[in-house]
């Protein structure tokens, strides 16, 4: 069906979680004690459009919301989501109808990202063991999930850091799947944030094991975030914050903790926040913040902030977005990612169809490297 070059692989494509993930695969233990549930909306007094296929509904665990800040507004709002939509969330249920989407995309393989788990294992109302329990439940599952064909669905396993000293144990666990990728939340979680000297063995253990970690966001985490409700409480302010704001101040903690200068070979990468930022951002930390104080950072930080992100970081671009000419100036072609995001809404229209060239303003042979060759690279495929 595919020849090589025709082999795209999606760095960033999700699966909806079924409800017998938690029933099923987490231990009893913790799932009795902090359940999940799926309520349907309309306990709540809304009803979905005449005909509509999409059922508007609100994830529970141990009886608080999934998804902090998830006001009746919002779900007033998502029960108008089109039928397509609703579809395109329904076939990513199963590993066989994940591949079918894929299929009418042209995608031959992808990266298998979560929806909702990221949400519950990194809530603020659960405690450590309960955390661990729901990450170890979904990564058994998803790798049921891609025995589907395991050469088109790329498991990237997921980790709590409630407890940053259980993480090693829970990466060997992954190891021992016979995984190399892993994605971890860009944000503080329980107020450490990823460059806290807790993490320093779990760092050391991802770069010495090739590891690939994808940092990956998203807007509604109850815990404290950018876009936190101090500042702003509606959808449309809090998610054009949460994506490209706490990938930026990811990397600042990576970098100025020391954790990307004592570990050369880990590999990074920046998902769904674009790529646009960039250019700005290492240019005010190689030409504001680095010659500023070098005493104060010598030890830390010995190179440009740009050559750190050049060696140890990847990033997704978006299509449509400016700028890319010059991102690629700066960290190398062989650094950018596709991801689509499927079947998530706000990048539903970001497919591969029609001239790629026009689309992401890039040469053809750029846009060939980005679609394969890089994800290979980065996810050692």
């Amino acid at each position: 069906m595919f020849n090589e070059a025709q082999k795209i692989h999606d760095c960033d494509r999700h699966l909806i979680e079924p409800n017998k993930v938690w029933s099923e695969y987490v231990a009893t233990k913790y799932y009795k004690r902090s359940p999940v549930e799926l309520r349907l909306a309309l306990q709540k007094g809304i009803t979905p459009s005449a005909g509509s296929k999409t059922n508007t509904s609100e994830y529970f665990i141990a009886g608080k919301p999934v998804l902090d800040n998830w006001t009746d507004t919002l779900l007033s709002g998502t029960r108008d989501q089109s039928d397509e939509l609703a579809d395109n969330l329904h076939q990513t249920i199963s590993g066989s109808s994940q591949l079918t989407s894929m299929d009418k995309s042209g995608i031959y393989s992808a990266s298998i990202f979560p929806t909702f788990t990221g949400y519950i294992v990194n809530h603020n109302a659960v405690d450590s063991e309960t955390s661990i329990a729901y990450a170890q439940g979904y990564n058994n599952w998803l790798e049921d999930y891609c025995d589907a064909d395991k050469n088109r669905l790329i498991p990237v396993g997921v980790i709590s850091r409630h407890d940053p000293s259980t993480m090693v144990n829970q990466l060997e666990t992954i190891l021992e799947k016979g995984w190399k990728n892993i994605t971890l939340r860009p944000e503080p979680i329980q107020g450490l944030t990823l460059g806290d000297p807790s993490y320093e063995h779990f760092w050391q253990c991802c770069a010495e094991h090739n590891v690939s970690v994808s940092l990956h966001g998203g807007t509604h985490l109850a815990q404290p975030d950018v876009a936190g409700k101090q500042r702003f409480n509606t959808r449309f302010a809090m998610h054009a914050c949460s994506h490209p704001m706490e990938i930026q101040m990811a990397f600042l903690s990576l970098l100025d903790s020391g954790v990307l200068e004592k570990n050369p070979t880990l590999k990074i990468a920046f998902l769904e926040a674009g790529a646009s930022w960039l250019p700005s951002w290492l240019w005010r930390l190689d030409n504001i913040c680095y010659p500023e104080f070098p005493s104060l950072i010598k030890n830390h930080i010995t190179m440009l902030p740009s050559e750190y992100f050049k060696r140890n970081c990847w990033i997704t671009i978006e299509i449509g977005e400016p700028c890319l000419d010059e991102v690629i100036k700066i960290i190398g072609v062989e650094k950018l990612l596709y991801g689509s995001d499927f079947p998530h809404m706000d990048h539903i229209q970001f497919d591969l169809n029609g001239n790629l060239t026009e689309k992401f303003q890039l040469k053809e042979e750029e846009i060939s490297i980005i679609l394969n060759q890089n994800a290979t690279n980065f996810f050692t495929i």
